[in-house]
């Protein structure tokens, strides 16, 4: 029997070795069992017997050899000569196993017990083995410290953490050995007072190691070892039962007939039972308090799972002895618990529990107190401890509709709006069970047989409308039909019920269904006849459309029969009912699409098919509103396809309407034109009312031969020459226009086009795109906003893409834009895209929006952004208008981050040169905007100069790290950043710093993406502005030079600079750094090797562009400083070598420029530096040699961001780079960090005093 002086452990923290606390109790201190006894090597598959089992030689007789363990991990084919190897491979069954183990465990108990514990030890992961004379002459904690030492350092795995199948299979054999070890031991061994001693010290020992791999394995097999016992309590529980009943009844005999003998017999079973049972309960209680106790609490997540999945299968196998506020205590304390995974496990034990709905007056006490932190983590942040926290009250509400106040259930109620789908359909079922289930069936069916309606549905469905509409959080009817449709679909599709509450009038009883709840019950309606026909979430739910089954097939095929069926009769009844409602029609109007609609012709209902469209015919007439007329016109374009044999009929009704429409625009318009400005309201009611039809029409059906284009043009060209035009018939013209143009191009691309054909579209699409170019300066700016959509929609359209994919007849259609024209569209952009909320709501005429109103603007205005960088990427607007686009990418990063970093990413995929200097240009921008502002004396410590600098920083992180890939395009970008710096002399002399001399500042931020080599390189193009006076200087004016310089210079050739004192220095602490941040490899790349050679024979295939021009508009224009006087400005002409029209003109130029100055460097050294270098020829051989020892090393720049960078602009660093893989050092520093695992009790959870507080 375990020692009733069993410790209760305490965390060891005393030395770092893996030592644990002393065992009361060692395996020295029990009894010898005698030796010599032969042991039998356990069986493999295929032998079976123990005739055919071969002697073992004992590790005594072997001289103390280590068994094999885990040295045959990975051996494949390798003899199972351990426990360990056997349970790893899976081959032999596990009961043949422990009965193998079990005869030897009869031959010798201390050879049997070596190889149980050389199991746990080597299940670990752990390399060493117990010997049998550190078995009978060590303690416990003296062997788990000698294990502890002998453990694999290179490596954290350990078996029960391993990825692959075939550990898991194997964690799944472990748990196996544990339970049948129990259950073939039952009924002797374990009562020896040796075996279950021996090893609950043992996992006891372990589970307290410092070492996580001992304290994760020992935890999880004394789990189930106690899970194992408590099946073994439980039958011996029922052997008492029934013992007792047997002896109850038989002396309950009269005397003659009992018997005597059979009563002793009973008495000594029961009184055996009794003792097993309390030897039992010693062992669980050891265990218990010897390790769940202190490891619910552990460091470790999956250990604390550990226990709270197997305390509620204790509690579930043995409710009568676990099933008390004595054990659950511990699951509702660790509901608190900071990992999700472990309050899931908490959750799903505690479902076991509410599932049986006799153990609930245990668990109400339970409920009572934990209640509310489990309707709280319904909103957990993981969704599967939510979902299962919704499924967890919805037992409880099952079990007890009192348990749960209301305020709970308006918790878990607006759930069913969840966009994560699985969280809202628990919620569904609990809003189900609680709301929509009936109580009586019998009664509600035969109350509505009294009311005379065919279902008895219609107070469900009374309140579903009303639940819909007080749910004032949301109103997406399609979530909520989503999230019931699995626990409620007989209730969602009960069409008929439905259809008799809209049609039919109350009967004495019922109340009247007003009108917002007719509403809601349509558009309920229609989101079930979805849900049916289509048979998948509504979008914003799931990940896309599924492959259904053939179940969820023929269901679907039955479902859309069923509400064809239905409704193919009532929709026209509907409509006739509800014709004046905009809402309620455009609901209805959507129904026809999901129709089976051969069920017309196959069912001979053509005439209800008329009085379908006798009745959209009458809603057009009736409506104006833009939702109406289009849901007419998508049902129209659904009756009309070739597919069903409905579609002629369809078409005459169609024609014979739009025939109507159109003689009816046609009068009207020539009305309105003769009238001019003396026309009247109605007049122009006429002409818009007509106009939107036709236009909601034109959307979906092709009414070219009708030529609306040509009424349509003409309003226009009235507006444009008068001024008078109103705006909504301006907008609706411009729209019809479009349809008519593009319903045009597609006529043309599917057939065989003339050339007459083409001619006169091009020349309709140009009068087109001239009409909305003159609307961009209309006064009203929702007729601007539609002209610059159009525009930049047909500019994409008829652009250069237009002949790919062998069409190179459309070419006549092609169009690109001229300067003036993306002129205007980039001052568009400008005036009514990056404008500031506070201006906007001005021009809202003085109305204070709400937060709807502007969201509805900024997704206005995205559009409006999005669409004219659309024209940007796709080549169609030059690239160096997006400079005005990308300098606004700071101010407005919370509306527009998004959108201009996508245009730069793929701006950049274009063409890498072109898109650097346009970043660069921006920046001059900025800088010149802040002049014009600040003057030339710029205070270099402003926000606005930081704010530049800021973006730069931004700018060079969507570089990325692929040096070698951005390498031209870097380059040019300095190249075009110095010309600028040293464009303009200073007015007062060379002796004063040029007026942009401050951009270099700016610049620094793009130093460190040049290569090492390129550094140099960009520095020799840098002293060619640089005279020996600037050289010399150190006041405060020429820093940014000095900064920018020490850029270039860094890791590189030179001394630094100093910026506080102007002298030269070498920083040693600089070059340990630079040495310490290399890898120990001094090999160079061969990628790099290559790269550097093939840069100068690359001269036929590598060209930077000219430079490039700013447009010439009056927001984008780099202005120059007013206050510098114009003859200072130098000519083009008379510019300096390396100057941007040098730049442009000179034939050498066809070359890289990099290469370039690489042909140059020689000169520049004996032309422009002597002086610079004579001053430092003391140090210059030590110099030049340790370039030279330099540049045999590749520069290997740390990923890691500066202190000035923040974590959050990591992402834009990454974003069209490599993947980078951390040094193979990092990694295993990081293992080996991780694997001691210091069990800190303070530590465990937030709310540590929670433990030791009365619970109950």
């Amino acid at each position: 029997m375990i020692n009733s002086e069993f410790p209760v452990l305490q965390d060891s923290s005393n030395d770092g070795q893996g030592d644990t606390m002393s065992l009361s109790m060692s395996v020295s201190e029990l009894d010898d069992p005698v030796e010599g006894k032969g042991k039998k090597k356990r069986g493999r598959p295929g032998k079976q017997g123990v005739a055919n089992k071969k002697a073992r030689r004992s590790p005594v007789d072997k001289g103390g050899r280590r068994p094999n363990g885990v040295a045959h991990q990975n051996g494949e084919g390798a003899d199972p000569s351990t426990l360990f190897e056997v349970v790893k491979q899976g081959k032999s069954a596990m009961q043949s196993v422990i009965d193998d183990w079990i005869e030897s465990y009869k031959q010798d108990r201390d050879l049997a017990l070596l190889d149980l514990i050389n199991f746990f030890i080597q299940c670990s992961g752990c390399k060493g083995t117990v010997r049998i004379e550190m078995f009978r002459n060590m303690q416990n904690a003296e062997i788990i410290r000698k294990m502890t030492e002998e453990f694999d350092e290179d490596s954290g795995d350990y078996p029960l953490t391993m990825a692959g199948p075939q550990w898991k299979k194997f964690r799944y054999n472990f748990c196996e050995f544990i339970m049948v070890l129990i259950r073939q031991c039952q009924y002797s061994i374990i009562y020896d007072e040796y075996m279950m001693d021996t090893v609950i010290s043992l996992l006891t020992g372990l589970s307290d190691s410092q070492v996580r791999a001992f304290r994760h394995t020992s935890t999880l097999a004394a789990m189930k070892l106690m899970t194992a016992l408590v099946n073994v309590a439980l039958n011996l529980s029922i052997n008492q039962d029934n013992t007792q009943r047997q002896y109850e009844a038989e002396r309950n005999k009269v005397a003659g007939k009992r018997a005597n003998e059979k009563l002793e017999l009973l008495l000594e079973k029961r009184k055996e039972l009794q003792e097993n049972q309390d030897e039992i309960e010693n062992m669980m209680n050891s265990i218990f308090k010897g390790i769940f106790v202190h490891r619910y609490r552990d460091a470790i997540a999956e250990i604390r799972a550990i226990c709270i999945e197997e305390i509620g299968v204790w509690m579930k196998l043995y409710s009568d002895a676990f099933l008390n506020d004595s054990y659950l205590k511990y699951v509702g304390w660790t509901l608190h618990d900071r990992q999700g995974e472990v309050r899931l496990k908490c959750l799903k034990a505690l479902q076991t529990l509410y599932t049986n709905r006799e153990l609930f007056p245990k668990l109400e006490l339970f409920t009572n107190r934990f209640k509310d932190r489990i309707v709280s983590m319904t909103l957990d942040k993981e969704y599967d401890v939510a979902v299962e926290a919704i499924r967890l009250v919805t037992l409880i509400l099952h079990g007890s509709e009192d348990a749960l106040s209301n305020e709970d259930c308006e918790n878990v109620y607006h759930l069913v709006y969840s966009a994560h789908r699985p969280v809202a359909v628990a919620a569904g079922e609990f809003l189900h069970r609680k709301l929509f289930s009936r109580h009586d069936p019998q009664a509600e069916e035969a109350l509505a047989k009294r009311r005379g309606r065919n279902s008895p549905n219609g107070n469900l469905i009374r309140m579903l409308v009303l639940f819909f509409l007080e749910s004032e959080l949301h109103e997406h009817a399609a979530y909520l039909v989503d999230s019931l449709w699995d626990s409620s679909q007989d209730l969602l599709k009960d069409w008929d019920c439905m259809v008799e509450l809209l049609l039919e009038d109350p009967v004495p009883g019922e109340e009247v269904l007003g009108d917002r709840h007719e509403s809601a019950l349509i558009e309920l309606m229609v989101c079930t006849i979805r849900q049916a026909a289509e048979a998948h979430p509504p979008v914003g739910r799931g990940t896309g459309k599924r492959v259904l089954t053939a179940k969820e097939k023929k269901t679907q095929i039955d479902d859309k029969n069923r509400l064809t069926e239905h409704l193919i009769v009532a929709l026209p009844m509907l409509l006739s009912k509800y014709q004046t409602d905009s809402e309620k029609v455009a609901n209805l109007l959507q129904i026809p699409q999901f129709f089976d609609l051969e069920v017309y012709s196959s069912g001979r209902m053509e005439k209800h098919l008329d009085a379908l469209l006798k009745q959209i015919r009458v809603v057009v007439e009736k409506h104006t509103e833009m939702d109406v007329l289009e849901a007419c016109s998508k049902t129209y374009s659904i009756l009309c396809s070739e597919e069903y044999t409905i579609m002629n009929r369809v078409d005459i009704a169609r024609s014979q309407l739009i025939d109507e429409l159109t003689d009816r625009f046609a009068h009207s318009v020539e009305d309105l034109l003769q009238e001019a400005d003396e026309a009247d309201d109605d007049d122009i009611y006429n002409v818009l009312s007509t106009l939107k039809k036709l236009t909601a029409f034109h959307n979906a059906h092709d009414l070219t031969k009708w030529d609306l284009f040509k009424n349509c043009y003409r309003l226009l060209k009235m507006g444009i020459e008068q001024g008078s035009m109103p705006e909504q018939i301006a907008v609706q013209a411009l729209q019809c226009s479009h349809y008519s143009v593009l319903w045009q191009l597609v006529k043309i691309t599917e057939g065989f086009p003339s050339k007459d054909d083409l001619v006169a579209l091009r020349r309709v699409v140009k009068s087109f795109l001239a009409v909305c170019q003159q609307c961009l300066s209309n006064v009203n700016t929702p007729v601007k906003e539609q002209a610059f959509m159009l525009l930049c929609d047909l500019l994409m359209i008829f652009s250069h893409q237009l002949v790919n994919g062998g069409r190179d007849a459309l070419q006549p259609l092609v169009f690109n834009p001229d300067s003036s024209l993306q002129n205007e569209l980039l001052n568009f952009v400008l005036d009514h895209v990056f404008i500031d909320q506070d201006d906007e709501n001005q021009s809202m005429e003085g109305d204070e929006e709400d937060e709807a109103n502007k969201i509805e603007a900024l997704h206005k205005r995205r559009n409006l952004l999005a669409a004219f960088c659309k024209l940007i990427i796709y080549d169609i607007v030059d690239m160096p208008a997006a400079a005005d686009i990308f300098k606004q990418y700071m101010k407005y990063y919370n509306d527009y981050g998004d959108i201009i970093k996508e245009t730069l990413s793929k701006a950049r995929q274009m063409d890498k040169i072109q898109c650097a200097k346009t970043l660069i240009l921006s920046l001059q921008q900025l800088f010149n905007e802040l002049i014009l502002d600040q003057g030339p004396n710029l205070d270099r410590t402003s926000s606005h100069v930081s704010g530049i600098k800021e973006l730069a920083r931004r700018f060079a992180l969507t570089f990325g790290l692929d040096q070698i890939k951005t390498r031209e395009a870097v380059a040019t970008l300095h190249k075009d950043g110095i010309e600028f710096a040293f464009k303009v002399p200073n007015p007062k002399g060379p002796e004063y710093p040029p007026p942009n001399l401050a951009f270099l500042e700016v610049l620094c931020e793009f130093s460190s993406k040049l290569l090492r080599q390129d550094k140099k390189t960009v520095h020799s193009y840098l002293e060619k502005f640089m005279t020996e006076y600037m050289m010399e200087r150190r006041e405060d004016v020429w820093l940014p030079l000095i900064a920018y310089r020490n850029s270039l210079l860094t890791g590189g050739d030179d001394d630094r600079l100093s910026v506080t004192t102007g002298t030269s220095s070498t920083s040693k602490a600089s070059t340990v750094r630079s040495k310490r941040g290399r890898p120990a490899q001094h090999k160079k790349r061969p990628d790099e090797e290559s790269v550097e050679g093939s840069w100068v024979i690359r001269n036929d295939t590598l060209q930077t562009p000219g430079g490039l021009h700013t447009p010439q508009l009056t927001s984008t224009v780099l202005r120059e400083n007013p206050r510098q006087a114009a003859d200072h400005i130098p000519d083009q002409d008379s510019s300096e070598p390396g100057s941007e029209p040098d730049y442009m003109h000179n034939p050498q130029m066809q070359m890289s420029w990099l290469d370039q100055q690489k042909m140059e460097e020689v000169n520049r050294k004996e032309r422009g530096g002597m002086n610079y270098m004579k001053s430092r020829t003391g140090g210059v051989r030590q110099q030049v040699r340790g370039l030279m020892e330099d540049d045999a090393e590749p520069i290997f720049e740390d990923v890691m961001m500066s202190s000035r960078g923040q974590l959050e602009d990591m992402n834009e660093e990454f974003e069209d780079t490599m993947v980078i893989d951390l040094p193979a050092s990092r990694n295993r520093r990081e293992r080996a960090e991780l694997r001691p695992d210091f069990f800190d009790s303070t530590a465990i959870m937030e709310d540590d005093s929670g433990f030791g507080m009365q619970m109950f």
